[in-house]
């Protein structure tokens, strides 16, 4: 009753915006799967074969759709261009000057550039598909009854398996997760080869842990004539064909790492608990002092930032406790982990948007 009370206080206009608020927490997903439809359509990369912009009727034809779906895509687009993926302006058709009528002409932006894939080797449309693939977002529709479970995740109540496991018996899964990988690796590799290099100097050798099908160590070696290998799973590493650039090593980086003058974990420790984390980060410890060559580790990883977390830091700590049971850590949780894996010394860079580079010393 007391409640009703003071609801009754709130003024209309508040009320009405604070439902405008819950819908768009409601609706959110539409955006989302908006994006997806346009990359699986190849949206991105009509426009940029057509010169970066093209026309409505061009843009139907181009994606053979039938004429009835002309409408749909032009809502379609219109809910893009709104999100920024795209910008408009409006042209006058081709036909008899009296009957002609303006259309759309759609242009890339910045962000839509990010998923095209003809000769852009920094494109993110793997990695779009891979994290709103049904495999990785069905998980989160069933999050109430895992907060009532024993399970370990939502993802692995809903499929029996946990994500790792399910990986390496799903081949739809592996593929589709270590190509977004590989294009997000491509992405921030290229910031850091060209921004950041400096983290290289002096090392021969580099191990990347956990490094899929290779996208980051051969930005490393290609740079910086780096001897690079890859430690991965034997089902991810298994049907890569050698090139001569990266080696690819089938094991488990909780049992051993191959020795080298670095060890490279790009988004890896925060797949894993804190006693997870120790054990992948003793047997780092043991690979570069097997070098012989004093060595570190260089990490690529989200560190919170308690006085200001942003909403991207919050989304990945919630997409980690529902795939993997892990979770994104701030500074502090870092040093603990570090010095109970038996380093001395670390350095954090924020330099990577949301993501940090951090080298740690034995």
């Amino acid at each position: 009753m007391e409640l009703m009370t003071k609801a009754k206080n709130f003024e209309s206009h508040d009320l009405l915006q604070a439902q405008e608020q819950l819908w768009n927490h409601i609706f959110l997903y539409l955006k989302s799967m908006s994006l997806k439809c346009a990359v699986e359509l190849g949206i991105p990369d009509v426009i940029h074969n057509h010169g970066g912009s093209i026309a409505h009727p061009e843009l139907l034809a181009a994606l053979s759709l039938p004429p009835s779906r002309s409408p749909h895509l032009r809502r379609l687009m219109r809910m893009l261009t709104h999100s920024g993926f795209f910008a408009t302006r409006r042209s006058r058709g081709s036909g008899d000057e009296e009957e002609e009528e303006e259309e759309d002409v759609y242009l890339l932006t910045p962000l839509s550039y990010l998923l095209v894939n003809d000769n852009n080797s920094l494109s993110l449309s793997p990695f779009v598909l891979a994290m709103l693939d049904p495999y990785l977002v069905d998980p989160s529709s069933s999050m109430s009854s895992w907060f009532r479970s024993c399970e370990r995740t939502p993802f692995q109540m809903v499929n029996g398996w946990g994500f790792w496991d399910m990986a390496g018996r799903d081949g739809k899964l592996n593929r589709i997760f270590n190509d977004g990988m590989a294009s997000d690796g491509r992405f921030v590799m290229d910031v850091v080869v060209k921004e950041h290099g400096d983290v290289f100097l002096g090392v021969t050798s580099l191990v990347d842990v956990g490094g899929g099908i290779g996208a980051a160590a051969r930005a490393i070696a290609e740079t910086f004539e780096i001897r690079c290998s890859v430690l991965d799973l034997p089902h991810v590493v298994e049907n890569i064909a050698a090139d001569g650039v990266v080696e690819f090593v089938a094991g488990n980086m909780f049992d051993r790492i191959p020795p080298a003058d670095a060890v490279f974990l790009k988004w890896i420790l925060h797949d894993w608990n804190d006693d997870e984390c120790v054990r992948i980060l003793r047997r780092c410890k043991e690979a570069i002092l097997e070098n012989k060559k004093g060595g570190k580790v260089i990490i690529i990883d989200i560190v919170v930032d308690l006085e200001k977390a942003n909403e991207i830091e919050l989304l990945f700590d919630s997409l980690m406790m529902m795939l993997c049971g892990s979770f994104e850590r701030n500074e502090k949780e870092w040093r603990k982990i570090f010095r109970e894996a038996g380093f001395s010394n670390y350095k954090i860079m924020p330099v990577l948007g949301v993501r940090s580079i951090i080298e740690l010393y034995p």
